[in-house]
């Protein structure tokens, strides 16, 4: 769903909102702390406190937020997870399993809101359904989508030897190599892993991958790779590397293929409707973690061309869209 449309739909909730006020205690303020990977003002961020208003929490009325951005300084993610407790926020947002980790170490008490690859897969809920903790949030299917992307950009570049994986220590443990590599090999692939700790690590990642002889690059999903996803593809173009990505709108800014939920809904609609709760007063133990159920291929035939690969007519048939 485009942005504008999304914004659109939301707006026919105007006549709910004398009733979602009412849900709000009166003279109060509700402090919101985020712990993001993303900067303040990406249009996701934008969807969800939309969404949030929708609901009759209004920044600068009866919502106040205290924004902790990571993107380029992960080595900060502690000391930002103290901040906001030390301000003494009623919901934090955190993405990414570090800075989930980070806040939880912090706090038994403050409802976290988490939004990361696989909650129960890296300890941080017991499970989707009772999470049983101050944490909550969304997981986002990242070891299965993972390979399944990794199957993609076989297909989108059939009759290579040797692929590489762009994976963020912070997001993905060695665990998950090995189904990767298994699954590449029954496609007579070889897999060569990159791993980077902090964004300045990436172009030499890359470099390296491509040095390798990888003919491709399955960048695994990591709040840190999303965030530095425009240095990503630019390396990645410069290099004429077919890269595949974790959200659909990538493609869309010029990534080669990318597929996986759209981070516009995840946030404006899936982690606005956790927050509405929790803020209302909700129990994070007894809110199911939830996962997104709608994906999408998008193959980006300009940016194919580009790096000069032609993407086989059989996917571009799969895609549900071809940017030409």
């Amino acid at each position: 769903m485009r942005r504008r449309e999304f914004i659109k739909a939301l707006g026919g909730a105007a006549a709910a909102w004398p009733l979602a006020a009412r849900a709000q205690e009166p003279g109060r303020i509700y402090r919101l702390g985020c712990l993001t990977a993303g900067p303040r003002d990406a249009p996701y961020f934008g969807a969800m406190i939309e969404n949030l208003r929708q609901h009759g929490f209004v920044e600068g009325q009866n919502l106040a937020f205290n924004w902790r951005p990571f993107e380029q300084r992960v080595d900060l993610i502690p000391e930002y997870a103290t901040d906001l407790i030390k301000a003494r926020a009623d919901v934090i947002l955190v993405s990414g399993d570090f800075a989930i980790r980070a806040v939880q170490l912090a706090t038994a008490t403050i409802p976290i809101l988490g939004v990361t690859e696989d909650m129960v897969g890296s300890g941080l809920v017991n499970s989707l359904a009772r999470p049983d903790s101050n944490t909550t949030g969304v997981s986002i299917l990242a070891t299965e989508l993972d390979g399944k992307r990794q199957e993609i950009l076989i297909d989108a570049v059939p009759g290579f030897q040797r692929m590489a994986v762009l994976a963020d220590t912070n997001s993905t443990g060695s665990s998950r190599f090995p189904a990767l590599q298994n699954a590449a090999r029954a496609r007579n692939v070889e897999l060569s892993l990159h791993r980077i700790a902090k964004p300045e690590e990436i172009v030499a990642a890359i470099d390296a991958a491509k040095a390798s002889g990888a003919a491709a690059l399955n960048v695994l999903a990591s709040p840190v790779l999303y965030s530095n996803r425009k240095i990503i593809m630019q390396r990645a173009a410069a290099l004429g590397l077919p890269a595949i990505y974790q959200f659909a709108e990538v493609a869309e800014e010029g990534g080669f293929v990318a597929y996986g939920p759209r981070v516009l809904a995840l946030y404006g609609e899936t982690v606005a409707r956790q927050l509405v709760k929790l803020l209302r007063g909700a129990k994070p133990a007894d809110l199911p973690v939830e996962q997104p159920t709608q994906f999408e291929l998008v193959i980006n035939l300009k940016t194919a061309k580009a790096i000069g690969h032609e993407v086989p007519a059989g996917l571009v048939l799969r895609a549900d869209k071809v940017i030409e």
